[in-house]
């Protein structure tokens, strides 16, 4: 597959890396909901999106909305709690995760489900985890993004100002208390030039 990634300057090594999770800083959204966000947790970040791209087994969907069969405008992977993840590194954050977030969370994070935003006509439109347990009880979904910055928004279900978030060249977010029951976050389209970009998302299991 043929992407173009405009390296970060702030990240020039190849040797992948996680940082502490010490440095992460957490914002109350509101509702008993928050988000965490740790920029640059993973050094080398451009070298895992390569080799993510070029060596993930992506499925392009089709779903049914408003009576017609559309292209789901980005490419998917997912791996299950009994699946090896893609890269060794991914093992490693999720333990961390694990380490980190145990006690609050209560459970750890089992799967892994990967999205591929190749330019910025690939997008998700706003919805919340709840599919499974997240509708109804507090969970954790972390995302660890790799490529090209793409702005993740995140606005009150019922209404209300919006937070943004630009994420890629190893940035991480997590998405904990009410947060996938009570907002909303999308990655929206941009008509501005923008290269590929892959987040991995950690979820507990029943979680989707």
């Amino acid at each position: 597959m043929t992407t173009h990634l405009q390296g970060s300057l702030f990240d020039q090594t190849d040797q992948l890396r996680l940082g502490p999770l010490d440095g992460i800083r957490r914002t109350p959204l509101g509702l008993g909901a928050w988000i965490d966000v740790l920029p640059g947790w993973l050094a080398g970040a451009d070298e895992l999106f390569e080799q993510l791209a070029r060596e993930v087994p992506w499925r392009a969907e089709r779903r049914t909305m408003y009576d017609h069969v559309v292209d789901v405008p980005r490419l998917l992977a997912f791996y299950g709690a009994d699946d090896a993840l893609p890269h060794p590194v991914l093992d490693e954050a999720r333990d961390a995760l694990d380490a980190h977030y145990g006690d609050e969370l209560g459970e750890p994070f089992t799967t892994a489900g990967l999205c591929y935003y190749r330019d910025g006509r690939d997008s998700v439109a706003w919805h919340g985890d709840r599919i499974g347990r997240g509708a109804r009880e507090d969970t954790m979904v972390a995302i660890l993004s790799v490529g090209t910055p793409r702005d993740l928004l995140l606005r009150p279900m019922h209404g209300g100002e919006s937070v943004r978030r630009p994420l890629g060249h190893g940035d991480l977010i997590v998405m904990g208390g009410s947060c996938q029951r009570t907002w909303e976050h999308c990655v929206p389209k941009t008509t501005r030039a923008t290269g590929p970009r892959i987040s991995i998302q950690f979820r507990p299991h029943g979680v989707r």
